[in-house]
C-alpha cells in the first residue's frame, strides 16, 4: 500500500510515512453557499478540522453536493429534485468512505434531506461516526420566519397585506445562517438526532448566530455553537477509542425514542418519511402503524412554529431544549421511552436527567399538554390503504373532523394557481395527486398552496400523494400511498366526490363504493413517467412508495 500512502503525502494528508500510525478519520461537509443552513458551515468545518488534527488523527476533508435549499426550491420544478437527493448524498458518503477507508467519520449538516442521508449513511456504512449540525436560524422581527412569508403571500393575494408590507418582511424574516427557526423538517430532523444518539445535546436547538446588537441587524457566530463543534470532535474521538458502531445506537428502541419526541414536540410530519428510510437502512422493520401506538402514548407538550407561530427553536434552547422535552415526556403514564439507551456520549438518561423541569408554556407539562396524544398521526382508510401522514399539532381543533368536496388538482402547480384564483371554498378538500415518488416525481412539499391558504383563511382541507413542508400547517394529510401513479385509490378520486376525515380517530375515507373505486381504476391510462431521461428517471423508476420511505428498492 505504500503507492497510496505517497498520495497520501501529496495531498497533505500526511506529513510522513510515521503519521501512518495515527488513526484517520474524515469530515463530510455538506457546505454550500445555496442553502442559509449551510452558507456558515465552511466555519464549522475549519473548527472540527483543527480539534481533530489536535487530537492526533489524519484528517480527509471533503464536501458531498446535490444539496438543496427546499425554500428556494420550493413552488417550481427544483423541488422535484429534494427528496431525491436524500438518497443522491447517502450514496456520495458510501462511495467516499468505502473508496477512502477510515477509522471514523463526523458528519456536518443541517436541512432537510441531508440530516437524514447522513443519518442513514451512518446506518450503511456502520463505522465510528458522530452527527453535527450547523444549528438553527434565529427569527426575525416580530417573531417572523420563512413561514411567515409563504403565508404573507397568501395574505397579499387576497388584499390583506399590501406591497411594501409583503417586501419589507421578506427582506427581515430570515436574519442569518442556519437553519429556517421554526420545527420544520430541518430542525425536527436535527433534533430527533439527539434522541437517536448519533449527536451530541444541544446539536438540534443552539443556534448558528447570536445578535451582536440591540437593534437585531447584525449577526455573529455564536460562541455556544463553536463550543458544541469541539466536543464533537472529541466525542469522536470517544466513540472509535470505544468501538461505539452506529448500529449500536440505532435500534428499534432508539427509533422509538426518537418518535416519542417527534411526536411530544410535534415535528415535520416528513420526520416519519425520513425515520422509515433510516429503519430500512439499519435492516429494521418498522411498520407504519407503529407509529399510532406511538402517539396514543405520548402527549403532545411541545408547540413551535408553525404551530405556534411566535415560539422558535431558540425559545425551545433556552427552556432546556431536546433534553427537557424528553424529561417531560418520560413522565407520561405507559411512556414509550426508554432512556438507558447508549449514545456517542453516554446514555440518553446523561443529559435527560441534568435538563430542567418543564416550563409549563414553551414545554407543557404532561398533565396539562396541547394534546393527549402526539403531534403527528397515520391516517388509513379506503383511500390510504398503506397509510398517509397528518401533523396534528397543526391542525385547527374545528378542523380535527371534516368532510367535504373534492377539488382535484394534477399538480402541485395547478393547485397553487386555483387557490390563489380563489377556486377553493371554505370546505372543499383540495386533492393533489401525481406528485408521489415516482408520480412527481420526487414527492415535491406543498408548502406554498399550503401557506396561501392559511394567508388566504380559506377553511379547506388539503390531501396529496406528495408530502407537505415541515412549515405547513392546518388540516394537510400527505404521503398518502399507494400513490396515483402506482394505481392508488387516490387516482379514482373525481370532482364533487365527498372525502371524510378524522385526524382524531386516524381515518380518511373516500364516501364512494369500493366496486366504482375499483371500476374507475381499471378505467384509468397507463402512467405516463413525467420525467423521461437523467437522475429523476431513475429515481422515478427506483423509488419505493412514502410508506417505506421513499428509498431506493434494491
Amino acid at each position: 500500500m505504500l503507492p497510496a500512502a505517497s498520495l497520501m503525502k501529496a495531498e497533505g494528508l500526511i506529513e510522513s510515512f510515521d503519521d501512518l500510525r495515527k488513526p484517520f478519520v474524515t469530515i463530510i461537509n455538506s457546505y454550500t453557499t445555496q442553502i442559509p443552513g449551510h452558507a456558515h458551515l465552511d466555519k464549522i468545518g475549519a473548527i472540527v478540522r483543527e480539534e481533530l488534527q489536535a487530537l492526533g488523527f489524519n484528517v480527509w476533508y471533503t464536501n458531498v453536493g446535490g444539496a438543496v435549499c427546499d425554500g428556494i426550491a420550493m413552488g417550481h420544478f427544483g423541488m422535484k429534485y429534494s427528496l431525491a437527493s436524500r438518497e443522491l448524498i447517502t450514496d456520495q458518503i458510501e462511495t467516499i468512505l468505502g473508496a477512502h477507508p477510515c477509522d471514523g467519520w463526523i458528519g456536518i449538516g443541517n436541512c432537510d434531506k441531508i440530516v437524514p442521508a447522513m443519518y442513514n449513511a451512518m446506518a450503511r456504512m456502520n463505522i465510528p461516526a458522530v452527527y453535527l449540525s450547523g444549528g438553527p436560524m434565529l427569527a426575525g422581527p416580530g417573531s417572523s420566519d420563512l413561514i411567515t412569508v409563504f403565508e404573507a403571500v397568501g395574505k397579499h393575494s387576497v388584499g390583506k397585506m399590501n406591497d411594501g408590507e409583503l417586501r419589507n418582511l421578506a427582506e427581515k424574516a430570515c436574519p442569518g445562517c442556519g437553519s429556517c427557526a421554526g420545527m420544520f423538517t430541518a430542525n425536527s430532523m436535527n433534533c430527533l438526532g439527539e434522541a437517536l444518539g448519533v449527536s451530541l445535546p444541544g446539536t438540534g436547538t443552539i443556534t448558528a448566530e447570536r445578535w451582536t446588537d440591540n437593534t437585531f441587524t447584525k449577526t455573529e457566530l455564536n460562541p455556544a455553537r463553536v463550543e458544541l463543534t469541539k466536543q464533537a470532535a472529541r466525542t469522536l474521538k470517544r466513540v472509535i477509542e470505544e468501538k461505539i458502531l452506529p448500529l449500536d445506537l440505532i435500534t428499534e428502541q432508539s427509533l422509538t425514542n426518537a418518535l416519542v419526541l417527534d411526536m411530544a414536540m410535534g415535528g415535520s410530519s416528513n420526520t416519519v418519511l425520513h425515520t422509515l428510510a433510516l429503519a430500512y437502512s439499519a435492516g429494521i422493520p418498522f411498520d407504519l402503524q407503529r407509529l399510532n401506538e406511538i402517539s396514543r402514548a405520548t402527549p403532545s407538550i411541545c408547540k413551535v412554529s408553525p404551530s405556534r407561530p411566535e415560539i422558535h427553536i431558540e425559545d425551545v434552547h433556552r427552556v432546556g431544549g431536546i433534553p427537557a422535552i424528553l424529561k417531560e415526556a418520560a413522565r407520561a403514564e405507559g411512556s414509550l421511552l426508554k432512556l438507558d439507551r447508549p449514545t456517542v456520549w453516554g446514555t440518553l438518561r446523561d443529559a435527560v436527567e441534568a435538563a430542567p423541569a418543564a416550563d409549563g408554556d414553551i414545554i407543557r407539562t404532561v398533565g396539562k399538554p396541547f394534546y393527549t396524544s402526539g403531534g403527528l398521526a397515520v391516517l388509513f382508510g379506503n383511500l390510504a390503504p398503506q397509510g398517509s401522514v397528518v401533523k396534528v399539532a397543526g391542525v385547527q381543533p374545528e378542523m380535527m373532523e371534516f368532510e367535504g368536496p373534492a377539488r382535484i388538482y394534477e399538480s402541485q402547480e395547478d393547485a397553487l394557481r386555483g387557490i390563489l384564483a380563489r377556486e377553493v371554498q371554505d370546505g372543499d378538500v383540495v386533492v393533489i395527486r401525481y406528485e408521489g415518488p415516482r408520480g412527481g416525481p420526487g414527492m415535491q412539499e406543498m408548502l406554498s398552496p399550503t401557506a396561501a391558504l392559511v394567508g388566504a383563511g380559506v377553511k379547506a382541507a388539503l390531501i396529496t400523494d406528495g408530502r407537505f413542508s415541515g412549515g405547513t400547517r392546518g388540516l394537510c394529510i400527505g404521503h398518502v400511498s399507494p400513490e396515483a401513479a402506482a394505481g392508488g385509490p387516490i387516482a379514482a378520486v373525481q370532482t364533487g366526490d365527498h372525502i371524510y376525515i378524522n385526524a382524531k380517530t386516524c381515518e380518511i375515507t373516500l364516501k364512494v363504493g369500493g366496486e366504482e373505486i375499483a371500476k374507475r381504476l381499471a378505467a384509468l391510462p397507463k402512467f405516463e413517467p413525467k420525467v423521461k431521461r437523467g437522475w429523476l428517471a431513475r429515481y422515478a423508476h427506483f423509488a419505493t412508495s412514502a410508506d417505506t420511505g421513499a428509498v431506493f428498492a434494491i
